[in-house]
Order: structure tokens, then sequence, then C-alpha cells
């Protein structure tokens, strides 16, 4: 496949030595030999390298390589489970940027000095990550907020990254069966996509908004405001959030909160965004998820979220419903209206047999008597053993559902996730969702149809116009009829021949059974004297009927339609 490295110049031969030098200081020498297309004498392949040294090398490259390294981590359909393991502990703390960087990106961005746009700006950076870092501030209205800037030429180093990508990912799929299997060069696509949406502060913000619609009527989540005037590309300004991370349960309970209410609260939120918003935050981690001292939790920081269509959200309904009530054929149903399964490449007997065998064991169990491990990785061996392809939604979709399930057990709760979904997939297929989707799709063929009619005159007039002005013929064609035309012409010989078969027996009983007598014949045969035209027309007629019918019946026998 062209690749889209092809037509760029990849500069800066010093980055591909530093990317060498750190594989060989990790003991990937070898894989640096591969990629860089050297050889040793006598040196095999040893196959899959060490997952922690994976891992190490993509720590130590940057914020890019990190980055591509979190999002391999969702990839447990196509990485063994020791791989996602590793990946996942990929952290992207950094040093934060000198303020002063900091300052110059905002004034830049919003086209103002940094004090006439807050009344109090703190230089030390509350976050730093690889890509962006968090700063405390108040703007002149009094009002905290939490600021949240691009680092400054960090993207320009995620593009030359990227081109470096494309080309290992050339070299890994030229020279690696696993590397074809996987698809580096699709993922590093995708990295590319979701990693300059990550960068955009404009639709990190637009995310935070339509969250807040989504829970506006819900007391118990809290979605912070965003500040638009102080908002750009590269600076988010929001609400600043005050409250406890989810994960400090020694602190949770000194406030006077409960965790495990806590803990239902989180669950509760991961069902509403699943069946209700369409729309689901796609890192719930400890630091992404604020304990507020009323009680309230709010999530913050929407880099990374999920988007759901109706027909989707239907069968996620479907799916749930149908574990929590021992129901495999709805579930078996739900994956295969969402094309997850194939019913003519796969064995859909073994396939539901083998989700419940897996599914089986956890029922009525509380989360913190599940090791969420061994849920995501029976789950992604079936996925590998019928080479099922999930769609990044998906993918996103079943690691939040692990990170929730994951903070649960973190606060003690005795809930079970299937449980607390199951009536909001129920309101989900109650409430006429099905009906609803049929209407609005109704509604859309309806305005399609108008579109058409209304060019129904136009297009019939320049059809006239052509065919009178001889620039178009006409011209009509039928293929496949041929075979129909000679049966229907073979059945119609023989109801003729039926036909002329039964007058021919009613005439020859007629005329044998007529007592008038024309042109009597002398024969003196077969002890006879006379015979009359009458009686030899009535004989030939039956002979007729005898030999006609004998033939219809053993055609028809022929033909195997008797």
């Amino acid at each position: 496949m062209p690749l889209p490295w092809g037509s760029r110049r990849i500069r800066g031969i010093g980055h591909f030595a530093a990317i060498s030098h750190v594989l060989i200081k990790h003991g990937l020498g070898e894989l640096s030999d591969r990629l860089f297309a050297r050889r040793r004498p006598g040196v095999k392949s040893s196959g899959l390298p060490d997952a922690q040294r994976i891992r190490r090398v993509f720590e130590e490259l940057g914020p890019s390589f990190i980055k591509l390294g979190q999002l391999l981590s969702t990839r447990g359909d196509i990485l063994p489970p020791e791989y996602i393991e590793e990946l996942t502990k990929l952290q992207d703390r950094v040093p934060p940027v000198p303020f002063d960087e900091i300052r110059q990106t905002i004034e830049h961005e919003l086209q103002q000095p940094l004090e006439s746009l807050f009344a109090h700006f703190e230089p030390r950076a509350m976050a730093a990550a690889s890509v962006a870092q968090v700063h405390s501030a108040r703007l002149k209205t009094g009002e905290q907020v939490a600021v949240k800037v691009i680092r400054p030429g960090i993207d320009k180093r995620i593009r030359k990254d990227i081109d470096l990508m494309y080309f290992f990912a050339s070299r890994i799929e030229k020279r690696s069966e696993l590397g074809r299997v996987i698809g580096a060069a699709n993922l590093v696509k995708e990295f590319e996509r979701t990693i300059f949406r990550e960068l955009d502060m404009l639709v990190e913000a637009g995310n935070i908004e339509r969250f807040a619609q989504s829970f506006a009527d819900i007391d118990e989540i809290y979605i912070p405001g965003v500040h638009w005037t102080h908002t750009s590309r590269s600076v988010l300004t929001m609400e600043h959030i005050d409250g406890i991370k989810m994960d400090h349960v020694a602190e949770i309970r000194e406030a006077g909160i409960d965790p495990e209410e806590v803990a239902l609260i989180g669950l509760r939120s991961f069902s509403r965004q699943l069946m209700q918003a369409g729309i689901f935050h796609a890192d719930p981690h400890p630091g992404n998820t604020i304990v507020m001292r009323d009680g309230r939790v709010s999530l913050v920081d929407f880099g990374i979220v999920g988007y759901l269509d109706e027909e989707t959200m239907l069968q996620i309904a479907h799916v749930f419903l149908g574990f929590s009530e021992h129901d495999y054929e709805l579930v078996m149903e739900a994956f295969q209206g969402a094309g997850l399964i194939d019913p003519q490449t796969m064995d859909l007997n073994q396939l539901r047999a083998d989700l419940k065998e897996i599914s089986e064991p956890f029922y009525g169990r509380s989360l913190k008597t599940i090791a969420v491990k061994d849920v995501y990785d029976q789950t992604m061996r079936l996925v590998r053993k019928y080479h099922i392809s999930l769609p990044r939604n998906l993918l996103l979709l079943l690691k939040t559902f692990i990170q929730t399930e994951a903070l649960g057990k973190i606060l003690g709760s005795e809930a079970s996730l299937l449980e607390v979904t199951r009536p909001y997939a129920k309101q989900l297929l109650e409430r006429g969702y099905e009906a609803q989707k049929i209407f609005k799709n109704m509604g859309r063929e309806l305005r399609a149809t108008g579109g058409l009619l209304r060019s129904v005159p136009r297009l019939t007039h320049e059809l006239l116009r052509r065919l009178a002005t001889g620039d178009h013929r006409l011209e009509l064609r039928h293929d496949g009829l041929d075979q129909a035309a000679r049966k229907f012409e073979a059945g119609l010989n023989r109801l003729t021949i039926g036909l002329v078969l039964a007058a021919s027996i009613i005439a020859a009983s007629l005329i044998l059974n007529s007592s008038q007598n024309v042109l009597l014949l002398a024969i003196h045969r077969f002890g006879l004297e006379t015979v009359s035209v009458t009686q030899l027309l009535g004989i030939t007629g039956y002979i007729i009927a005898t030999i006609l019918g004998l033939w219809l019946i053993f055609s028809i026998i022929r033909s195997g339609k008797l």
C-alpha cells in the first residue's frame, strides 16, 4: 500500500542514530538491525522482543512514541496480553515547559497580554504531560480556572516522529509477518488521526460542551464549564474542580463520603454515556475522575472520547441485556447486527459456547472479587481466536469498560456492572428507540424522495429532447428469458395436445354412438359384412386419441414433473 511518507523527505539522520542507540541500549540491537537493514552473520530472529524493553524504549524516545504505545495498549485484539500489560504502564509525565514559553503561547493564541486575561496566573504547572500542561489561574471576574496549554512546537516534533513511524512501519511490514498481519502502517495512520485531534483544544472544548448538555439534568455528575473567550486551538480554559482523586479512598471517607456510593455514581455515569448520550469518556483513570466535596463526581480531561451512533447504542444495549440475563442468543444477534461476526466463516455454535464459558463464572460477583485483567485477557483471546475485527470506538469502549470496573474495585464496590447497566439497557429498548429510529429514517427517505420527484420533470424533458434530436437511442434488452419462454411454449403445446385429445375422444364417441350410417362399405373381414364411413372415423379418432394420450403421459413422466 502507498504510505503517506512516500512523498516526504525524511530529515534528521541524527534522529535515526538516536533511535538505533536507544534500541541497542535496551538490548534490542537485533530489532535495530532489522529496521535499518543491517545484517549480522549468524544472528537469527528470536521473534517478538521483550515487552518490558519495548515499553522502556517508548518511554525514552519521548512524547510521540509514548502516545503511540498508549494507543497500542488498547489493541488487545492484535497484541499478546503481556504487551498490553506493559504498554498500559506507559506514563507521559515529563518536566514542565518553562513559564516564559507558556506565557508566549497564551498571549500569541489569545492576542492579549497575560495580565489582561487573568487576575492571577500560577507560573508553576499543576500537571505536565507529553503534549500539554495545566496551570491554575483566576479570571478577572474572580472565577478559579484551570488552563491547559499545548507545549510549544510539539506539533512539529510529532509530525517529524510520525514520518519516522511510517518509515519504520514500512520496514516492519517488509521484514516481519507479524507486521503485515497487524497492519503496522494502518496503526500509524490511526495514531496520526487521533494525536492531532488531541492537540486541538477546540475539539476538547466541544467534547466538554456535549457532555455538559448530556448530563445537565443529572445532579450526581458535574461537568466543568468552558470559558470560550479564553480558549483557542492551543489553549483551553475551563472551570477548576476542587475535589479528591477517585483512588484516594481514605481521603474520600474522611470527607464523609461513601466510596461505594461514588463507585455506583461512576457506573451509572458510564451506563448513561453508552445508552443515552452516545459519547463516552475514554480515559476515566483516577486523575481524570474527581470526587467533589459535596459528593458529586466530576469528569475532567476530555481529550480522548468515543462516539456511538444510534445503531451501535442499540446493539450495545442488546449485548449488556443479553449478558445480564444469560441470553447468549441475544448477544450473538447483537454481534451479528453490528457486523462483528460472519455466520458464513465462523462456527457460531462454538463461539456461543465460548462466550458462555468465560461469562458464567462472573455472574453475581461484586467488582472487588473480579480480576479485571482476566476478563480482558479472555475477551481478547476470543477476538484473536475468531479473527474478529473490532472498530476503534469499540476497542476504546472495551478499554473504558475495564478502567471503570477497576475504579469500582479500588473503591471496594459490591456492585455488579452488568446489574447497574441492565435498567439503562432496558429503558433504551423499551422507550421505542427503534420506532424513533424508523420514523427518523422515514423522514430522511421522504426528504430524499421529494428531491427526486422535484427533478423528475426536468430529467424527463431532457430525455425526450435527446431522443427527439437523435442524441440518444432508446434500446430495450432482456436477458435470461429464453429458458422461461421455452418452458412456457412446451407447456402450451401440451395443453393444446390435451385439448385435441379430449376433442378426438368426444368426437369419436359421438360418431360411434350415432344411429346414422353414411356410405356403407362391404369388407367381408374380421367377421363383418359391412362397415360405414362414420364408424371408420370414430375408430380412427380413438386410435389418434390413444396415441396422443400415451405420448403426452410419457413426455410428462420423462420431464420429472408428473
